[in-house]
């Protein structure tokens, strides 16, 4: 399984960026494989409108099972993930990327 974070850097140990469609980075951990991979997403700060569908039809490329989250996607960028199957977890905003990944595994997140 493939878990995307929305992060403010790229080490297990950065926090969750609360934000969704303007998040710093996308932090991909696959459980399967045990690798990982990171992606700066700091240039959709200059998008004025529209950051959330974006950001959400830049994750189909990482082929991602769950997106764990701060506060979760808004109503667009919502609907684009629901089509494309995956699974939202919040909650984990003021979480590092592996407290968040623990409280998952734990379900000691809210699904969106």
């Amino acid at each position: 399984m493939k878990i995307l974070f929305t992060a403010k850097g790229t080490e297990w140990n950065s926090k969750i960026d609360p934000r969704f469609g303007r998040t710093e980075y996308f932090f991909i951990y696959d459980e399967e494989t045990d690798k990982i991979e990171t992606f700066d997403n700091k240039a959709i700060e200059n998008d004025a409108h529209g950051a959330g569908p974006k950001t959400a039809q830049k994750m189909t490329e990482f082929k991602v099972n769950v997106l764990i989250t701060g506060n979760g996607p808004g109503g667009n960028a919502n609907t684009v993930i629901k089509q494309l199957g995956m699974k939202v977890y919040v909650g984990a905003g003021d979480m590092t990327i592996k407290e968040a990944y623990e409280a998952y595994k734990n379900n000691q997140l809210k699904e969106f």
